[in-house]
């Protein structure tokens, strides 16, 4: 067996580099990442156990938008060692002036899963939840909702909290 140790970094691109680079230059650090690179085109900040890069578009695609269902990414998720770290997490994005999607709140997804999740100034969709213990690596855990992931003709069978 190969054995990994979490996610080394990932790197967003963009079409609001400006936009972008002032609220992830605000956001990762309050999560305990240093910034070591910020070019012109390239921002990144290390620590959490990851890394998270912000990159401008090139410029044929300045005019588009992150679509969630579009192939590639869904979202991003980052795990938080509390529930007070969520909701520290949620006020802090609404002062940077995300688009609150949900949350804080619990769901199903995990025992006791509670998360919020926003939308940097791309649109692209960011997640920070906190699920105690091993989550559904706990004995008899269930993944809940699994009609959350159904969809037909573009629309979500299961009405979501918020969506």
């Amino acid at each position: 067996m190969i054995d990994i140790n979490g996610m080394a970094h990932v790197i967003l691109t963009v079409t609001q580099f400006e936009q972008a680079h002032r609220f992830y230059s605000a956001l990762l650090p309050e999560f305990g990442m240093t910034k070591v690179n910020d070019g012109p085109d390239f921002l990144y900040h290390v620590g959490a156990r990851t890394a998270i890069g912000i990159r401008r578009c090139d410029p044929e695609f300045a005019d588009e938008r992150f679509e969630q269902y579009r192939v590639g990414l869904h979202h991003l998720c980052l795990r938080a060692k509390s529930r007070k770290d969520v909701d520290e997490t949620a006020a802090l994005a609404e002062k940077l002036g995300a688009k609150m999607i949900r949350g804080p709140e619990e769901r199903d997804w995990a025992p006791e899963y509670y998360y919020v999740l926003f939308e940097d100034p791309d649109g692209i969709r960011l997640e920070v939840n906190h699920v105690p213990g091993t989550g559904l690596l706990n004995s008899g855990a269930s993944f809940g909702s699994a009609d959350d992931y159904i969809r037909e003709n573009g629309k979500d069978v299961v009405e979501q909290h918020g969506e």
